[in-house]
């Protein structure tokens, strides 16, 4: 299984983060995870087909917003919450806050 790429949050600006937060099912990935802490890619994905669910994952982990760590044959994903603070102050808890129910 090959490695994954995890950018480093200082060479992100703020727009890659919003773009990947933008999505509907991204966000509620998101806020799934910030609620429960980390999962295993396949408890977040409800009925959304594996191939989809896999691109949402890339473009939020692309975009420094989750980490992915390999567990066996499972991926577990995680918030890069303390990092995201650090980088963007407030970002994160403003976008879940004013996010609509799904």
């Amino acid at each position: 299984m090959r490695k994954l790429h995890h950018p480093n949050l200082k060479e992100i600006p703020v727009s890659v983060v919003l773009r990947a937060l933008s999505d509907p099912v991204r966000l509620e990935i998101v806020k799934t995870l910030a609620e429960t802490g980390e999962q295993c890619c396949g408890a977040c994905g409800g009925s959304i087909p594996k191939p989809t669910m896999s691109h949402h994952f890339k473009v939020l982990r692309e975009a420094g917003v989750i980490h992915t760590r390999l567990d066996g044959t499972q991926r577990c994903i995680s918030l890069r919450r303390d990092e995201l603070d650090a980088r963007f102050p407030g970002l994160l808890d403003a976008v879940l806050r004013v996010a609509e129910p799904a």
